[in-house]
């Protein structure tokens, strides 16, 4: 299960991967134990450009808290701290001059505990500072500053532990069906994920909303192009008339209009590239 087995080995909505690791110094470390349950990983970013690069991300379900430091963002000695609500659009962050940036990725459904207060959903398309959030308030300098990898993460280990995320059966619940779609191309149905569950897709509907941020349906169509994304980097010649059966898709055309609408070009368009 994601955020018991270390962190992910796959570059799933990362658009041209090899291209950002030219460009940038990228690596996913593990939290501490007590917190696997809720977070993917962080995600550290260093950099020292001499040429402006744009990097782009399909978001992942999930919520992010970013610690970031580099030209035009806050105040750039203390740094800043963003939470990152589920982006719904692809997202794309030039990068030029040197900078870092440390992140959190928690798992879908893994926000909530460390945020109660309301559902996920409030925060969704959003980008706002940890201040709005989060208290006591993420702490930028302590987790930026250290030249240590290591120091970095016990940094962030630190800050969310003395959050103290609360338990909530309902967050477990929901974290176990996202990733149940994550795992399982079976899942193709909002109403066929229901049924498994034994609840009403209204009742999974809801629960998403306050736990995950966006409904089911969304979650599905998003992991189906993550899938279609890795497999079109791993191989540039796919078969997307297979592809698109092996997702549960009826036909070749359904896959070519949600992976357009997703990333503004059309498969083709990827694999010229």
């Amino acid at each position: 299960m994601a955020g018991h087995g270390g962190p992910r080995r796959d570059t799933r909505g990362i658009v041209d991967a090899p291209e950002l690791f030219a460009h940038v110094q990228f690596r996913r470390r593990e939290p501490a134990p007590a917190l696997r349950r809720y977070l993917e990983h962080y995600w550290l970013i260093d950099w020292d450009l001499a040429q402006p690069y744009a990097s782009h991300l399909v978001p992942h379900p999930s919520v992010n808290l970013v610690f970031e430091r580099y030209a035009g963002c806050g105040d750039e000695e203390a740094g800043y701290a963003e939470v990152a609500g589920i982006g719904l659009e692809l997202f794309t962050q030039k990068l030029e001059g040197r900078g870092r940036v440390c992140g959190v990725q928690f798992r879908p459904g893994g926000f909530r505990p460390f945020a109660p207060g309301a559902p996920v959903s409030r925060w969704t398309g959003r980008r706002l500072p940890a201040a709005d959030v989060f208290v006591p308030p993420a702490p930028p300098a302590a987790v930026l500053d250290p030249a240590d990898e290591d120091a970095r993460v016990a940094a962030l280990d630190a800050y969310l532990l003395a959050l103290g995320p609360e338990p909530d059966p309902r967050a477990d619940l929901a974290m176990d069906l996202v990733d149940l779609v994550r795992t399982d191309r079976t899942v193709l149905r909002v109403d066929g994920l229901a049924r498994a569950e034994g609840v009403s897709a209204r009742s999974l509907q809801r629960l998403f909303a306050a736990y995950v941020g966006v409904g089911p349906k969304w979650v599905i169509l998003r992991y189906r192009i993550h899938e279609a994304l890795e497999r079109a980097g791993a191989d540039p010649g796919v078969d997307w008339a297979a592809l698109a059966a092996d997702l549960g898709y009826s036909d070749q055309a359904h896959l070519v209009r949600d992976f357009t609408a997703t990333l503004g070009v059309p498969p083709t368009a990827l694999g010229a590239r």
